[in-house]
C-alpha cells in the first residue's frame, strides 16, 4: 500500500535558502527561481528553472520551492530533469527556439511550435518511463509571449503546438487537461516549463463563470489553450488545490479593460469561485481564500500598489503573495493571479 504524500510550496528569498549540505534539501522536489542572477546554493540532484522574470517587493531574487514528505530519486531523462517522491514527480525543461531540426527545416511550424512540440515530447516520454501518467499542473513561460507572429501573435503559436502535442499523444484536450499557465519574458529567452505530476488521478476543475479555456472561439486563435481552470490532487494526506492563471476573464471576454483595480477584483472573484467548486468535489472541503499561496503576476510595475492592496482587502494578510512582473497572455490584461494550497506542514 502506498504511504501518504503531502504536497506543499513555499517562497524563499535567495538569502533564504539553507547551504546545499543542509538536511532541509531532503524533502524539496524541486524550484523555480525568479531572478536576474542564477543561483548556485541548490544540490545538483535538485531540479531548478531559472527565470529572468523580475521579482517585485522584494529586492532579490524569489524561489518558489515544491517539497514532499518521503524518500525521492533524481535524475534526467532526455532534456527533462526531475525529481520524485513514490507519488509525486516534479520536472523542469529548457529548449531554445534555435533547435535545429532533424532532417532539415521545418516550413510548417515557427521556432517557437517546434520548442514547444520538442519540450511536449520530451515530458511526455519521462513521465511514460517513470510510471507518472498524470500531468496534474504545468507552468509556461514563453518569450515575447505577445508579440505579433505571421499567423498571430506567439501566443496562439504555443497554443497551436500544445494542443498538436497532446493530440499525438491521443490525450484529452478537454475535461481532464491539467492546470497551467502561460506568461511572458524577455525576448531572446528559452521556452522553459516546469510541472507535476502524479501516479493518481487528480480532479479537474472548471469555473461556471467563465466558459472553459479549451472551448475558447477562434478570435482567441486557431487553436484554444489547453489546461483547466483548476486541479485538484487526492492525496491520502489531504486533497491539494492547484489553481491555473486566472486573470479577468468573465465568460470568454476579458472586461475592465485599464482598470486595475477592478481586474484584480474580477480575477479574485473568479478565484473564489473555484476555491467553491474545490470544497464541493473534495473529500475534505477545507480551502479557504487566506489559506492560499498566491503568485501575482503585474504587467505594469507601477500598478504594485493598488493590486497589492486590492488582493489584501480580499484575502487578507495571512495569505502568502508573492509578486512578480511578467507579460501576461493577453495585451488587454494587466494582472494575473494563480494559486496553491496544501495540507502539507513540511
Amino acid at each position: 500500500m502506498s504511504s501518504p504524500t503531502s504536497l506543499g510550496v513555499e517562497y524563499r528569498s535567495r538569502a533564504q535558502l539553507p547551504p546545499r549540505w543542509d538536511l532541509w534539501w531532503d524533502s524539496v522536489l524541486g524550484l523555480a527561481h525568479f531572478g536576474s542572477r542564477p543561483i548556485a546554493r541548490s544540490p545538483e540532484q535538485i531540479p531548478v528553472s531559472e527565470l529572468t522574470i523580475a521579482p517585485l517587493a522584494a529586492a532579490d531574487g524569489v524561489c518558489e520551492v515544491w517539497r514532499a514528505d518521503g524518500p525521492k530519486t533524481s535524475g534526467r531523462i532526455g532534456a527533462v530533469q526531475y525529481r520524485a517522491s513514490e507519488q509525486l514527480l516534479y520536472g523542469c525543461i529548457s529548449v531554445p527556439e534555435s533547435i535545429v531540426v532533424s532532417g532539415g527545416p521545418d516550413y510548417e511550424h515557427s521556432p517557437l511550435e517546434l520548442a514547444t512540440i520538442r519540450a511536449y515530447t520530451d515530458i511526455f516520454a519521462a513521465l511514460d518511463a517513470l510510471e507518472y501518467p498524470q500531468l496534474v499542473r504545468i507552468w509556461n513561460y514563453v518569450s515575447s509571449i505577445n508579440e505579433y507572429a505571421v499567423d498571430g501573435e506567439r501566443y496562439w503559436q504555443f497554443n497551436k503546438a500544445r494542443q498538436e502535442s497532446f493530440l499525438s499523444r491521443k490525450l484529452p484536450i478537454v475535461d481532464t487537461v491539467p492546470a497551467g499557465s502561460a506568461l511572458g519574458t524577455p525576448t531572446g529567452n528559452p521556452l522553459i516549463i516546469y510541472f507535476l505530476a502524479s501516479r493518481a488521478a487528480m480532479q479537474a476543475i472548471e469555473n461556471p463563470r467563465q466558459v472553459s479555456a479549451y472551448h475558447y472561439p477562434s478570435q482567441y486563435g486557431p487553436k484554444s489553450p489547453t489546461f483547466s481552470r483548476a486541479a485538484l490532487l487526492r492525496e491520502p494526506a489531504g486533497d491539494t488545490l492547484l489553481v491555473s492563471g486566472t486573470a479577468s476573464i468573465v465568460g470568454h471576454e476579458s472586461v475592465h479593460t485599464d482598470d486595475v483595480a477592478a481586474q484584480t477584483r474580477e480575477t479574485i472573484a473568479n478565484i473564489k469561485v473555484l476555491i467553491t467548486e474545490a470544497n464541493r468535489l473534495s473529500r475534505d472541503p477545507r480551502h479557504a481564500a487566506d489559506m492560499l499561496a498566491y503568485k501575482v503576476y503585474v504587467r505594469n510595475p507601477q500598478h504594485l500598489p493598488t493590486i497589492a492592496a486590492e488582493l489584501r482587502a480580499a484575502v487578507g494578510g495571512r495569505a502568502t503573495v508573492t509578486y512578480l512582473h511578467a507579460d501576461v497572455c493577453r495585451r488587454e490584461l494587466l494582472v494575473e493571479i494563480e494559486a496553491a494550497s496544501s495540507t502539507a506542514a513540511l
